[in-house]
């Protein structure tokens, strides 16, 4: 933990699920995690837990759509501890569903802003602060949607996660020169509150969706957590424009 004392870590949707124990992992590691969320109430509620853990952190409430919102509040969180040492650009989701004929162009725009453009905004407004860190990097979030343009009505989050894909790549080629890593992982289905509904009406559903695995059981949401450990640690300072697939086999089918 000493080894990353006095370190900040700026993790966007950190207020459930994989996020929450993406930025309780890192606060376990010695840093200074900020925890970003929209809905305040729960954000509350897990800093207190992180802080009853022992850990330091903050909560802010920004939207990570939007474009001032994101610059203002890492700029406070920059110019407070005058660094920044890892950005998880954990925010995103699927955003509904919807065929190509039927979209809406607010659909559009809304999962894109959500999944791509939240990347951005992070990540640039980062960057002067990311510079001033030690072994400092960014990870991104990918999907297999990524690749396999995603299910039924999922098509424009696939094309998004694609985005993450070749913006993770871009950022890594651009940012190289100032020491900062970039790569996304890219998690397969792992047991969230994000299938809460469909774990209580249809468990025999749920329950089958690791057989298309091939470690034979979902993800939890502590898998994702120790990969992105890893990539922000020292241990990986030679890693830059991957994707770490965390699946257990899942991309590759049985």
């Amino acid at each position: 933990m000493s080894k990353n004392k006095g370190k900040v870590a700026v993790v966007t949707g950190a207020t459930g699920g994989i996020g929450f124990a993406v930025a309780e992992r890192l606060g376990k590691d010695g840093y200074t995690v900020i925890l970003n969320g929209i809905d305040d109430k729960a954000g509350a509620e897990k800093l207190k837990q992180l802080t009853d853990e022992g850990i330091t952190a903050e909560y802010y409430g920004f939207d990570v759509t939007s474009d001032e919102a994101v610059t203002a509040n890492i700029k406070k969180i920059g110019d407070k501890y005058g660094r920044i040492d890892v950005l998880v650009n954990n925010a995103g989701g699927l955003g509904g569903r919807s065929r190509f004929e039927e979209m809406t162009t607010d659909f559009y725009r809304f999962v894109m802003a959500l999944n791509l453009d939240s990347v951005f905004f992070a990540s640039r407004a980062a960057i002067p602060y990311l510079k001033n860190g030690e072994h400092p990097s960014i990870i991104n979030y990918t999907s297999n949607a990524g690749w396999t343009a995603g299910g039924p009505g999922a098509g424009i989050y696939g094309t998004s996660k694609a985005g993450v894909h070749a913006i993770t790549r871009a950022l890594a080629k651009d940012l190289a020169e100032y020491g900062i890593r970039v790569n996304a992982v890219s998690p397969g289905t792992i047991d969230t509150p994000f299938h809460a509904q469909i774990k209580a009406t249809k468990p025999e559903v749920f329950a089958s969706w690791a057989n298309n695995i091939m470690l034979g059981r979902l993800g939890q949401p502590e898998d994702v957590a120790g990969v992105i450990s890893f990539l922000a640690s020292k241990d990986a300072s030679f890693i830059t424009a991957e994707t770490i697939q965390i699946g257990g086999g899942q991309a590759l089918g049985i």
